[in-house]
């Protein structure tokens, strides 16, 4: 088959979730033996055809906090449609509010949309934004042919809120075997198991601030436990530079907090292996990737117990109380002082995630529903 990937920045990822899933399920389904096109933003990618087997392609947007993403998923439905695909596949509810042009301009083919987030809970959207998202979500759950569900509490919630059936296939990731280089944090200033991390676009519903307020609590109250340890913040802007200048202020002359900016490839892979543990403190998610790749590479992940991170670390990780700084430093302290217990989680949730979400598999979901979606005009000939 031919599938057009739209609604992403683009690949190779250097940030979000979302880029990241694409990339992945991209290359494996090409390994199966399908073309896969997936279009991305100019402003995201350096000039690149063919990355790991799937054809990038470049389209039109305009780079505007409301705008990139729609007016994106525009030029690349109209290019797709040129190209002949047989399978729309969208991502996310923002791009599903075209999700019906395809049938439009290439009624033969299939549209597939995935659930990946609530954005419309996302604080940086103002009223109209999160109107559309509202419309987006509807139109993700009534026009396509299928509709995918990354996570338990998204599928239920699609039920609940409009009444259909969603297919559940999950986030996934790859567990990474190879030696990372522990020379590639040196320019950060870290140190190997010196250091927590928090993997996320700088986006206010990630909760950054949240977690650099608990670490600056831990250390005013507790100096001698975190000693010469550090909080690392990987991630960058997305569309949010007011909220990076706020986080940078709120890091202001506290040496031991280290904001890295976006790292892709080698620098995150070594950023990961050579972490003591993770946190996310986020308070919205689908079901997070940096999550699924912490727990890859076996940390301990802190995370917020909202219940799309609960299903990945309820019974595999460590929680706290959403928003809350107090609840957050004394769950960093109990980590920081108990090492054993560390590397006991983070080597169960390593064997978890090999069992359960691996991009080999996920894939192999996604081809069988593509088909299915083929076979079913056919079985229901067969049957009349």
């Amino acid at each position: 088959m031919k599938i057009a990937m739209i609604g992403q920045k683009g690949i190779p990822a250097r940030s979000g979730g979302i880029e990241r899933h694409v990339e992945e399920l991209s290359a494996e389904l090409v390994s199966r033996g399908h073309e896969v096109l997936v279009f991305c933003r100019s402003w995201y990618v350096w000039p690149i055809r063919d990355h790991r087997g799937v054809h990038a392609i470049k389209t039109w947007s305009l780079p505007s906090k409301h705008l990139d993403a729609i007016t994106h998923t525009f030029t690349s439905i109209i290019r797709a449609s040129r190209e002949k695909v047989d399978v729309f596949h969208f991502h996310g509810v923002g791009p599903a509010l075209l999700s019906w042009l395809p049938k439009l301009l290439r009624p033969s083919a299939k549209v597939v949309v995935t659930f990946h987030c609530i954005d419309r809970h996302h604080q940086k959207w103002n009223f109209f934004a999160r109107t559309m998202l509202y419309l987006g979500e509807r139109l993700a759950c009534t026009i396509p042919d299928a509709t995918i569900s990354v996570s338990r509490t998204l599928e239920t919630y699609c039920r609940l809120s409009y009444g259909v059936s969603t297919k559940y296939i999950p986030n996934g990731t790859q567990i990474l075997l190879e030696d990372s280089d522990p020379n590639l944090i040196k320019p950060f200033d870290l140190e190997p198991g010196a250091y927590l991390m928090m993997c996320a676009r700088l986006v206010r519903h990630k909760g950054a601030h949240t977690l650099i307020q608990a670490w600056r609590k831990l250390k005013n109250d507790h100096p001698e436990v975190i000693g010469d340890m550090k909080l690392a913040i990987v991630g960058g802007s997305a569309f949010t530079d007011s909220y990076v200048s706020e986080l940078q202020r709120l890091a202001k002359n506290e040496p031991s907090i280290v904001l890295t900016g976006n790292q892709s490839g080698e620098t995150l892979h070594s950023l990961f292996s050579h972490s003591y543990a993770t946190v996310h403190p986020s308070e919205s998610e689908g079901l997070p990737i940096a999550v699924l790749e912490a727990m890859g590479y076996g940390k301990c992940v802190l995370s917020s117990d909202i219940p799309e991170n609960l299903e990945l670390t309820k019974d595999h990780g460590v929680t706290f109380k959403t928003g809350s700084v107090k609840d957050l430093a004394e769950k960093m302290k109990m980590l920081l002082e108990n090492p054993d217990l560390v590397r006991t989680v983070g080597t169960e949730a390593r064997t978890h995630i090999a069992k359960h979400y691996d991009w080999k598999d996920i894939a192999e979901t996604t081809d069988y529903l593509y088909e299915l979606l083929w076979l079913e005009p056919e079985l229901t000939k067969q049957i009349t």
